[in-house]
């Protein structure tokens, strides 16, 4: 243990013996815990493309073979209207009290301890697998180009790199994901553009497809287990019903705006427009890359990535299969290097959160106390190294097939990420009736949700409802492997719950008693501070203030 180390620990130890040191409602000093070293520009860039990873680039080919163009677009417009509402419910939350122990402080505070416990833990065992998935997605990527190399190798040197870029410190990660989701957000623009192009005629070819795929035989809906349920109906809703799983998984990872809030610099301005750039993330990227997908890919092409066909399986992004039938050459090798940046990406925000999530924990006294420790540079190193260790389950891949893993974690994460948002958006319906109870005005906040309550309803109701339904496959015929992976995050969330709650003898906290004071006041204090540094600085350019407004 290093000097500095020790000073923490003897620090962490004087902080927590104080008479005012309360571990759900306090932030620790700040050379104690995370620093606020996110910039404007980085939250909003991150929040714009940080999640946009696998479950799109890739995971969007099953979605298509299994629901058909239409079922895909619709699929991932629908699970991005529910995306929305439980954005926007975090966000009232986070730019009212941006505390750093992320959305299961929130829990905490406003519902049970216990349910902030169970949530919290739900939320590191998601991103023990997710950036797992990715470090598996990423070794198939580079699959593409050549097998000559072990996919372990390709394992090792991803797990190397995003462990590097966490461990020096939350500016340098900023930084870097900037950089990342900035590629990521100008590609994927014009890998939609290019898709067009390619629809209208603009191929070698010269071959107008225009809504081709969108008719018999490839759509516009796919038959998925026919030959199990015997009847067409029923077999294109189940094809639809599959993809608004496939889009919940696409769309996990949103939420990450919850937990960069303890990060962020002026966080009551910087976090309503980050949750507001979300929709149009939503519309552009998602609604209309799936789109663009629909119109270009046959829904019937083998190259796309289900079952265990191919072992360079990133081959089967539809972004990359498209520019192969149109017969572009070259071209598919550029798409599968930005292919290998999202998901690098994506990987690297993931262990952001994973090791993020764990220190709030710690640091609620809800996790070892070990994990409540950090370094100079504010980076809570025992929770990056468990998050980063655990990254070695990648080599399940060595005995399974990318795809066969990567359907394994796709259902856990889904399963995780469905528990999450049925948190947050409960929580945020709690938090709407400790403000109703303890008489504050809603329109008082620094950024009030729309659509409130209804769309905090929504959201938990048909999440739940996903989720219930998302291993429906693993019964036709059953298959044990899929039924575990699609259901056994909801026996740990209720099991955490209810041991947390039998233990401690929690109780739900009624809404006029939650605290919706403790820590407003230092929030507050930084904000005027951050507020008059800016003022200092005298009037921004014009320049300065389109990049602002971008």
């Amino acid at each position: 243990m290093d000097a500095h180390s020790h000073d923490t620990e003897k620090k962490i130890d004087s902080f927590e013996a104080s008479k005012d040191f309360d571990p759900v409602s306090v932030d620790p000093a700040e050379e104690l815990s995370l620093h606020r070293g996110l910039k404007a520009r980085q939250i909003s860039m991150i929040t714009l493309g940080g999640s946009l990873g696998t479950g799109l680039i890739i995971g969007s080919g099953t979605a298509l073979v299994r629901g058909g163009p239409l079922g895909l677009w619709f699929g991932y417009s629908f699970m991005g209207l529910i995306c929305y509402f439980v954005m926007i419910s975090l966000g009232e939350m986070g730019a009212y009290l941006p505390h750093k122990k992320g959305f299961a402080g929130y829990a905490t505070r406003y519902v049970d301890p216990a349910f902030g416990f169970a949530l919290g833990w739900n939320y590191v065992f998601k991103y023990f697998i997710q950036t797992t998935n990715n470090v598996n997605a990423a070794g198939a990527v580079v699959q593409y180009w050549t097998l000559s190399v072990p996919i372990e190798v390709w394992m090792v040197i991803y797990i190397a790199l995003i462990f590097l870029i966490n461990l020096l410190g939350i500016r340098i990660f900023g930084e870097v994901e900037f950089w990342f989701c900035s590629i990521k957000v100008v590609a994927l623009v014009g890998l939609i553009l290019m898709g067009l192009i390619i629809d209208l005629g603009g191929n070698p070819q010269h071959d107008r497809i225009g809504f081709r795929y969108w008719r018999a035989p490839y759509g516009p809906l796919r038959e998925y287990l026919l030959a199990e349920v015997h009847d067409s109906r029923v077999a294109q809703f189940l094809g639809f019903w599959s993809n608004l799983t496939t889009a919940l998984f696409s769309y996990i990872g949103t939420e990450l705006i919850g937990v960069t809030v303890g990060e962020t610099e002026n966080p009551r301005r910087n976090v309503p427009r980050a949750i507001r750039r979300v929709f149009f993330r939503i519309l552009v990227f998602y609604v209309g890359g799936t789109f663009v997908i629909g119109l270009t890919v046959p829904s019937n092409s083998s190259a796309l990535f289900v079952a265990s066909t191919s072992p360079a399986g990133a081959a089967a992004s539809p972004f990359v299969v498209v520019t192969t039938i149109a017969g572009i050459k070259v071209l598919n090798h550029i798409i599968n290097a930005v292919v290998l940046i999202f998901v690098l990406s994506a990987s690297n925000s993931d262990l952001y959160i994973g090791s993020r999530t764990l220190y709030g924990l710690a640091v609620e006294r809800k996790a070892p106390r070990i994990f409540a420790k950090v370094n100079r540079a504010g980076v809570p190193w025992p929770s990056l190294i468990l998050n980063t260790l655990v990254c070695f389950l990648t080599f399940l891949n060595a005995t399974s097939s990318s795809s066969v893993a990567f359907g394994w974690f796709a259902s856990l994460i889904a399963s995780f990420g469905a528990i999450t948002w049925m948190c947050i958006s409960y929580t945020h319906i709690a938090f709407m009736r400790a403000l109703k109870a303890q008489g504050i005005d809603r329109n008082t906040l620094p950024y009030k949700a729309p659509f409130q309550p209804y769309a905090s309803w929504f959201a938990l109701i048909f999440t739940g409802i996903v989720l219930f339904f998302n291993g429906f496959s693993a019964f036709l015929p059953f298959v044990s492997s899929s039924f575990i992976t699609s259901y056994i995050p909801i026996p740990i969330f209720f099991s955490l719950w209810g041991g947390y709650k039998i233990y401690y003898r929690t109780l739900t906290i009624p809404a006029s008693e939650a605290d919706l004071i403790t820590g407003k006041r230092e929030i507050d204090e930084e904000e005027a501070r951050f507020l008059a540094r800016e003022k200092l600085k005298g009037p921004r350019s014009g320049i300065q203030r389109i990049w602002d407004a971008l």
